[in-house]
């Protein structure tokens, strides 16, 4: 009995183990956020939105913060200031979660049932299947093929 007790009180001091590596994000307060004017960020804004979304950039996987930049005929200081600021995440961060939300849809969709999730991940812009999982499992708390099963189980008893 002692044993187990001791077992115990020894797994809840130590931290427990996240999958995927995840890590609690850190808030930094770095002083050139504050620096950029709001009509701008708010220009960078939308035209953020416009590229990475509407143009759908977050599929290519060989896309840049840089490039972003490039295009926006801006630096990647302010990019980056500017997403922090208004998304509240990082440039991947940012660029995954459109993917991951574009990922939930295919699982799903019948037309795409005979693809496997890897081949699903590199159609939305993931270059490797190890990202793909780590924000997979960040953004929705589980697997992939974990959510595949359970929503392709709903849709079969409808």
């Amino acid at each position: 009995m002692k044993d187990t007790e001791l077992q115990m009180q020894e797994q809840e001091q130590s931290p427990a183990k996240k999958p995927y590596n995840i890590r609690e994000r850190k808030i930094k307060n770095a002083a050139y956020r504050g620096m950029i004017r709001p009509e701008l960020a708010d220009e960078l804004y939308d035209k953020i939105m416009n590229i990475v979304v509407f143009q759908k950039k977050y599929k290519d996987p060989n896309y840049s913060a840089r490039d972003l930049a490039k295009e926006l005929k801006t630096n990647t200081r302010y990019l980056s200031a500017v997403i922090n600021s208004r998304f509240g995440k990082n440039y991947s961060c940012l660029l995954n979660e459109y993917r991951i939300k574009e990922t939930l849809h295919l699982l799903v969709d019948k037309r795409y049932a005979e693809k496997n999730v890897e081949e699903i991940s590199a159609l939305v812009g993931f270059a490797n299947r190890q990202s793909f999982y780590a924000a997979f499992y960040k953004n929705m708390g589980e697997t992939p093929n974990a959510y595949r099963k359970k929503h392709s189980d709903k849709k079969i008893r409808i």
